[in-house]
């Protein structure tokens, strides 16, 4: 990944956001494993998306520090013409569209790891991971809930400038 990002002229900002994604989420499919074995994760796909998942801001600079969403296909596009398969070069795409009907957990846990990442909260992605882990482990969601509780904990300890104990909020049902 680091001749990748080399070779399109990566930023060291955005070199070091990929790293600490890929890192958020290398915990999170180690914590899912163990947490609800049950559940089926491509755990290699979940750690090359998170470490590619905003490749395409080698294009869309602004997007760095702005809002945007060119980078999406542009990533997917530069992936695929890099040699990534379409399975993995999709989540250069769907990162931020994780509310799409057909989002994998993969694409959840990459999701998420952004979010964690960045230390941002998104209530409603939280719950669709809630719902999944409840499925796959066919434990009730508060169940699932509180497992998920431990996250924060387990990725944000010794994270600069991040809160190392915030509270996931899950929507009643």
């Amino acid at each position: 990944m680091a001749d990748l990002l080399a070779g399109l002229g990566a930023p060291p900002r955005l070199a070091a956001h990929l790293r600490a994604v890929h890192d958020v989420a290398h915990q999170l499919v180690a914590w899912a494993a163990d947490s609800c074995p049950g559940l089926v994760v491509d755990r290699e796909a979940v750690l090359v998306g998170a470490a590619t998942h905003d490749m395409g801001k080698t294009l869309h600079i602004a997007e760095l520090s702005g809002p945007g969403s060119a980078h999406e296909e542009a990533g997917r596009q530069l992936l695929l013409d890099g040699g990534f398969g379409a399975d993995l070069a999709r989540f250069a795409g769907t990162h931020a569209s994780w509310t799409s009907p057909t989002a994998t957990i993969e694409d959840l846990l990459v999701s998420t790891a952004d979010k964690v990442g960045k230390n941002e909260r998104v209530p409603e992605l939280e719950d669709l991971v809630i719902a999944r882990l409840a499925e796959a482990g066919g434990r009730e969601r508060w169940e699932e809930y509180m497992a998920l509780d431990e996250v924060p904990a387990l990725v944000g300890e010794g994270a600069a400038g991040r809160p190392s104990r915030r509270r996931f909020r899950c929507a009643p049902e």
